[in-house]
């Protein structure tokens, strides 16, 4: 049987060196695919949270706090009021600058502050303007939005028109025949929103750097902030109503610019507007009827909100010239 045993077979060291040489290399491109797929993920996560974080911020602009009031900046005495909106679901708070002469008291224009300020609208500054019209005869409503509160969000104008409504509501319950709105930028968009359902309120608007809420106009105005790219904008859109519980479908846009409005409208735009490009202005001026009374001051080399600023004398003689057009005597 000894005979019969068969030699050893002899290793190849070759093969068993290749082999060896292959498990290292799978080993290496493993962990080169495991790091690329994390760094991949590690990349997506962070797109995600960044285009999450611009919808949480859109929502919640800072906001300074008041700095005056009508009798510190010009005089005026006013009473600290509170109001509902006009469906009830927010309450309200803001300022009401009786006329000068008690028996021009039946017109009151109601200022509409916009996207990341409050009431007093420094940098327009709107207390020129109240003060303008409070010496006219107007009764003057200022008031904040509720997102101005830390525990409200902005709404994309589907609120605040309601709020709107309801200090214009409010105007009337104080003895006012005519209710005048004056709005700025976002609230200017958002003066368009409540004119589509305003049930008669509303005599006339000024609408100065009319900014609507849109895709088109949210991603033109992210665009000013950072280059982002083009898939920045669905991204946005995707997690604004998750985080913030309400969908730009929910904001009627499209309706407010192709609407014919009942009460004449003067719009004052500039075409440096890097916010609220002019042309949605100018398209919606132009879809007006021919009789509306409505107007449209168009101004070359102007920006957003900054008109009064650089045009007082002309930006005053238009505004009001336009409210006494339309008040009765």
């Amino acid at each position: 049987m000894e005979g019969n045993v068969q030699p050893p077979v002899p290793i190849n060291q070759t093969s068993v060196g290749t082999a060896s040489n292959r498990v290292t290399i799978l080993r290496k491109y493993r962990w080169l695919w495991v790091s690329l797929l994390s760094l991949a993920l590690f990349a997506t996560s962070l797109i995600i949270a960044f285009h999450a974080y611009i919808a949480w911020m859109l929502a919640r602009p800072h906001i300074d706090p008041l700095v005056s009031n009508p009798k510190a900046w010009f005089g005026a005495s006013y009473e600290d009021v509170r109001f509902p909106s006009l469906n009830g679901s927010t309450e309200l708070s803001g300022w009401y600058i009786p006329a000068s002469s008690p028996s021009q008291s039946g017109k009151t224009v109601v200022f509409s502050h916009g996207y990341g300020g409050n009431r007093e609208e420094i940098w327009v500054p709107i207390y020129d303007l109240a003060q303008a019209v409070q010496q006219q005869g107007y009764n003057v409503l200022m008031f904040d939005y509720g997102y101005v509160q830390p525990q409200a969000i902005v709404n994309g104008g589907v609120r605040e028109s309601e709020e709107l409504l309801g200090a214009v509501q409010y105007a009337r319950e104080r003895g006012a025949d005519q209710v005048f709105v004056w709005g700025f930028s976002m609230g200017a968009g958002t003066a368009l929103q409540a004119a589509l359902h305003d049930k008669q309120l509303i005599d006339a608007m000024i609408l100065d750097s009319t900014f609507i809420l849109e895709p088109a106009t949210l991603y033109h105005n992210m665009k000013q902030v950072a280059n982002l790219p083009s898939i920045s904008q669905p991204l946005v859109h995707f997690f604004f109503p998750i985080i913030n519980g309400i969908s730009f479908k929910q904001i009627p846009y499209q309706t407010v610019k192709e609407a014919q409005y009942r009460m004449p409208i003067f719009f004052i735009h500039g075409k440096m507007d890097q916010k609220a490009p002019y042309e949605i202005a100018q398209d919606i001026y132009n879809r007006q009827a021919a009789d509306s009374g409505s107007q449209l001051w168009l101004l070359p080399n102007d920006g957003h909100e900054l008109i009064y600023r650089a045009h007082k004398d002309a930006y005053l003689q238009m505004t009001t010239g336009f409210l006494r057009t339309y008040s009765h005597h």
